[in-house]
């Protein structure tokens, strides 16, 4: 319980962490959540981004749903998830997430390149209307 408690201490990790963790631990999508507990997605998410936190009796639902104490999605204390112990998976997931990112720049770039040639294009046509 100590390395739990290590890992998701409230000086280690935020309230919008231990959500998406047991989120995850309980195989769960955002939006499958929300549905159960019967709020928007958006909401959900603004909880697990830290930007927003549930009222009581919505905390006290998720807790449920996710398996989780009241108290650990608070302040990591109590019963909650075991602290991740594969390396294997978190490479994976690191690799992943470089992959999804290089993606993400390739698509950013291309996106650069359409907006310049939009760019000039707009801009002949301005100069098209304004000599005519």
């Amino acid at each position: 319980m100590a390395e739990n408690e290590d890992w998701y201490a409230s000086d280690v990790a935020t309230f919008g962490d231990r959500v998406a963790a047991a989120r995850e631990n309980a195989d769960m999508t955002q939006a499958a959540l929300a549905k159960r507990l019967g709020i928007k997605q958006s909401t959900l998410r603004g909880w697990e981004d830290d930007l927003s936190e549930p009222r009581a009796n919505r905390l006290s639902t998720l807790a449920g749903v996710l398996g989780v104490s009241m108290m650990w999605l608070i302040n990591g204390e109590g019963e909650g998830i075991d602290a991740p112990d594969d390396t294997a998976a978190t490479d994976a997931n690191i690799k992943e997430a470089l992959i999804e990112l290089r993606d993400m720049r390739a698509d950013l770039l291309k996106r650069a390149e359409q907006m310049g040639r939009l760019e000039k294009k707009l801009r002949r046509i301005f100069k098209g209307n304004t000599h005519g």
